[in-house]
This record gives structure tokens, C-alpha cells and sequence, in this order.
């Protein structure tokens, strides 16, 4: 996060930290002249309801409702977790974690996720929808539950508050029990190599019986 700096009306200095929409950049000096500003970076800042300080417009929503829309469409599960007091570092090591598991991760305004969620298979999980909330999405159910239950563990502010998969609301303990099950790449992983196994033996006694073949044959040359 940058911290931006500029004199107030009345000649104070404020420190405002502007976030965009989803904490993914910072949005510098809103209707002021970039020359009145300094910068400064401040790593130990931390994460609360910067995705709330600015107001989207109509097609900003839109936009963001489509986006989100998309994701829910073809998710296998939805977690949302509180995220208030998470530190910047934190958030952004979260936020990897999530792209490297393939789970479409971000920081909504609940309202806009709930009508994201309307109509859908994931429409009861509105209810659950209050503070400051990261949403972790996904085709895969496993990897999105794992993404937030193993960042949890080791984090205290990072706190799950509710999840879902298609018509099926999914508690605190649910989802515990889902994250530690093995997700799509590793159980695809487990199966190619069950797969492989009776090959690499059939390939290996194919490669055999030549051997055997010719030590067959000297075998009965030897005895003549």
C-alpha cells in the first residue's frame, strides 16, 4: 500500500491511503494535482475497509457483478472469510496463493456480491455476507476451501466465516473437512499414476521376454 500526503484545508497534513476497488492498486490523489502529493511506502499498514473508502459507479458495478457473475457460474464453491486487521504482506501472499490453486480470489463489496449470487445455486450464502470479506471461488471446491483453511491456521485474522457448494450450505467445520481432502490436481496425480503402474510393468515384461528369450536359447545351445 502507498501512503499519499497533502496539506488540508486548514494547512494539517492528512494521510490518506487510497485503495482501488479490490485492494489490487492504489489510487492516488483523487481530484487533486499530482504535484501537491508526496509518497512514502508503509508496509506495516493495514488492511480494514479500504475496499469500502471509494465509491464505484454504475458501470464500475456492472462491470464487477459480470466478472463475479462468471466466476459463480462455473464454481463449485464459494468461502468467504473476514479479513479485518489482515496486514498488507499477508494479503498479498494470500492472494498468490489463491492464483498458484487456480481459485479466483478477491475483496467484494458484499452488496455487489450478493446480487452476484442471486438466482444461483449459491443465492442462500447472502445471508452470510457481513464485514470485511475476501471470497475465495472455485471450480474446484477443494482447492478453494483449502486456499483460506490453511492460511487460517496460521493467521488469526484471517477468520472463515461461511461457505457453500451448489444448493449446499457449508459450516466452519464443513469446510475444515473439505480443505483437507485432496483437491483435483492432486487426486488426478494419484490416478495417472495408478494408471501408469500396470504399464510400466507390462512395458517392463515386454522388455524381459527378449532377455529371456536369449538366455532360453543359450541355455539349450549349453546343454548340446
Amino acid at each position: 500500500i502507498i501512503s499519499y500526503f497533502w496539506p488540508s484545508v486548514d494547512g494539517v497534513i492528512e494521510n490518506r491511503n487510497l485503495f482501488s476497488p479490490d485492494l489490487r492498486s492504489p489510487i492516488c490523489c483523487v481530484g487533486l494535482e499530482l504535484q501537491d502529493c508526496t509518497c512514502s511506502q508503509d508496509s506495516s499498514l493495514k488492511i480494514t475497509d479500504g475496499e469500502r473508502n471509494l465509491s464505484l459507479n454504475l458501470e464500475e458495478k456492472k462491470a464487477v457483478v459480470a466478472e463475479v457473475g462468471e466466476q459463480i457460474a462455473k464454481a463449485q464453491a464459494v468461502i468467504v472469510a473476514e479479513y479485518r486487521g489482515l496486514e498488507v504482506g499477508d494479503m498479498t501472499r494470500l492472494r498468490s496463493n489463491a492464483r498458484h490453486s487456480g481459485v479466483y480470489f478477491r475483496v467484494l463489496k458484499n452488496s455487489l456480491a450478493r446480487r452476484a449470487v442471486e438466482g444461483t445455486a449459491f443465492s442462500e450464502l447472502s445471508k452470510d455476507m457481513v464485514g470485511p470479506l475476501v471470497y475465495s471461488i472455485g471450480g474446484d471446491p477443494v482447492a478453494a476451501a483449502k486456499v483460506l483453511h490453511e492460511f487460517e491456521k496460521e493467521n488469526d485474522k484471517l477468520v472463515i466465516k461461511a461457505g457453500a457448494m451448489p444448493n449446499l450450505l457449508l459450516s466452519h467445520k464443513d469446510i475444515a473437512s473439505l480443505a483437507t481432502m485432496m483437491s483435483r490436481e492432486e487426486l488426478l496425480a494419484k490416478l495417472l499414476g495408478t494408471m501408469q503402474a500396470p504399464i510400466v510393468n507390462f512395458v517392463r515384461t515386454l522388455n524381459d521376454v527378449p532377455t529371456k528369450f536369449v538366455r532360453g536359447l543359450a541355455a539349450v545351445r549349453d546343454q548340446k
